[in-house]
């Protein structure tokens, strides 16, 4: 007998399986959870993908259809629960992630690697826009610190929040010294023609990163080790309390 493929649990998964270890719940009701706990800042919530990643989780068995129910002149809707399947499976999952990082790929490095095809005053003028969002990020992410910290809400449902703040202010600190040295010359610059915008052909300069016969490459970086097989986690259970978008009710308890 073929052995069954191991079901592919992305984020979003990640997050609809938490939801459910909590409590039975129907997608809409997922959705109004993540958004109100403000889950959207960790994981792209849409309505039509939570949708998607339950109907794939209950055709991989890790969650069960439990009742439809309709409210007033509301379409039905579909009540889910989560499996031992789908409980094992997250657990899994978590620790995976937890155990072994893997290669992210952000956008925003890309973008840093390039900059050099812009001009530097173009350059100094769009991070220090992004500084003024990330500013922005930093301060909302400061005020759901303190939010849980005065409802006293256990620290082991919020401790992303910390950790997005910290780097949050850690780009922020590096963008910053970055444009310093950019703005007082301490990093050379190409020049570009203000009128057409391209490149002075006099300062453009051969670019040493490139694998050529007669000069020695790049070294190239070790390959990460592989991830070892997943351990059996027990006495695990999601359910993080975060502010509402309001700010005017909670939504959401702990298991005790």
């Amino acid at each position: 007998m073929a052995q069954q493929a191991r079901p592919v649990v992305t984020p979003l998964a990640i997050a609809v399986l938490a939801l459910l270890e909590e409590q039975p719940m129907h997608p809409y009701e997922m959705y109004q959870m993540l958004i109100a706990r403000r889950e959207d800042a960790l994981i792209k919530v849409r309505p039509g993908s939570l949708y998607h990643t339950v109907a794939r989780l209950a055709e991989q068995e890790l969650v069960r259809s439990e009742g439809v129910d309709r409210e007033g002149n509301r379409p039905e809707r579909t009540t889910y629960r989560i499996t031992e399947h789908g409980r094992a499976a997250l657990r899994n999952r978590i620790t995976e992630i937890l155990r072994s990082p893997v290669p992210e790929y952000p956008i925003f490095p890309v973008a840093l690697a390039e900059a050099h095809n812009l001009p530097k005053e173009d350059v100094l003028a769009l991070l220090r826009e992004r500084i003024g969002h990330l500013e922005a990020e930093h301060g909302e992410v400061g005020m759901l610190i303190d939010w849980a910290g005065e409802r006293k809400v256990p620290r082991r449902y919020t401790i992303v929040l910390p950790y997005l703040h910290a780097m949050i202010g850690a780009e922020i600190a590096w963008v910053t010294g970055f444009l310093g040295e950019l703005e007082d010359g301490g990093l050379q610059w190409e020049d570009f023609d203000q009128a057409t915008g391209t490149r002075a052909a006099k300062h453009h300069h051969h670019n040493p990163w490139t694998v050529e016969t007669h000069s020695e490459p790049p070294p190239t970086p070790h390959a990460r080790r592989l991830a070892r097989p997943p351990r059996d986690v027990t006495g695990w259970h999601a359910a993080a309390v975060l502010p509402p978008s309001s700010g005017t009710s909670e939504i959401g308890t702990p298991n005790p």
